[in-house]
């Protein structure tokens, strides 16, 4: 039985259908956790009693209703013991939203080996405009490696989900998954635009270079398994069972110390 922390809160999710996944899913057994309480279970005293964490997520962001969002660093406690789950070995699987956790911490994105931004900001030592996002796109997943998270799914299969145009350490990563689609500007709304201005699905004025396809990789730092999966943004999502399979397998290759 693979023990398993489940991390959320800081971007709205409908709960049950997400908790539906873990409660289905063979030979894992889940412990839910909000943020900002799950900080104090990122070292290794803590940690001890589970084999991975899923990260679904998004701290350091605070958001207002009449300005731009604010964001902070995290603790230094939570960032002493993250790296020392990481140099233990500790697996972690980030899953959607996360990847926009953390900005005003660019380890974080080194971690997950990319970031979505909501607001333009500075990134690997160049501006970054803000990210895109795109609800309910029907695309086709294409299956770029045989690896143990891969194992059971499809060369392709398609799936309904929220995609984003957002930063992709592509020299870093071991890529896993690419989509169909297409990411350019022209497809996807500002981010900035909904945090900053409320204006949702607008992408007027907002430029952003093509970026990449890839929506599933795995990578190591330190002794630690990473993985991260785009997928995962609402119900639709959540009851694809090749995103199940994908997010099971992930679970238990990085629960392999």
């Amino acid at each position: 039985m693979k023990r398993i922390l489940l991390v959320v809160k800081g971007h709205p999710y409908e709960r049950q259908p997400f908790y539906d996944i873990f409660e289905a899913m063979d030979g894992v057994d889940y412990t839910l956790v909000e943020q900002p309480a799950a900080q104090a279970l990122f070292n290794p005293r803590e940690a001890a009693g589970y084999d991975a964490f899923v990260c679904y997520d998004m701290p350091g962001i605070t958001f207002h209703p009449d300005r731009a969002p604010d964001f902070t660093e995290p603790p230094r406690r939570y960032r002493e013991g993250f790296e020392a789950l990481i140099e233990e070995g500790h697996g972690f699987v980030f899953l959607h939203h996360a990847i926009a956790g953390w900005p005003a911490w660019e380890r974080y994105a080194q971690i997950v080996g990319g970031r979505f931004h909501y607001m333009p900001a500075r990134l690997r030592g160049k501006m970054c405009q803000d990210s895109g996002y795109r609800h309910g796109v029907t695309h086709t997943v294409r299956v770029l490696e045989d690896h143990p998270v891969t194992a059971g799914v499809p060369a392709e299969f398609d799936i309904t989900d929220e995609l984003y145009l957002s930063e992709v350490f592509e020299d870093d990563v071991q890529p896993l998954l690419a989509s169909s689609y297409d990411f350019t500007a022209e497809n996807f709304y500002s981010a900035r635009k909904v945090v900053e201005e409320r204006k949702m699905f607008d992408n007027e004025g907002w430029e952003h270079a093509p970026g990449s396809n890839l929506i599933g990789w795995c990578r190591a730092e330190g002794k630690s398994r990473i993985v991260y999966l785009q997928c995962g943004d609402d119900p639709v999502a959540y009851a694809n069972p090749h995103f199940r399979r994908l997010l099971a397998n992930a679970i238990g290759w990085v629960s392999q110390r």
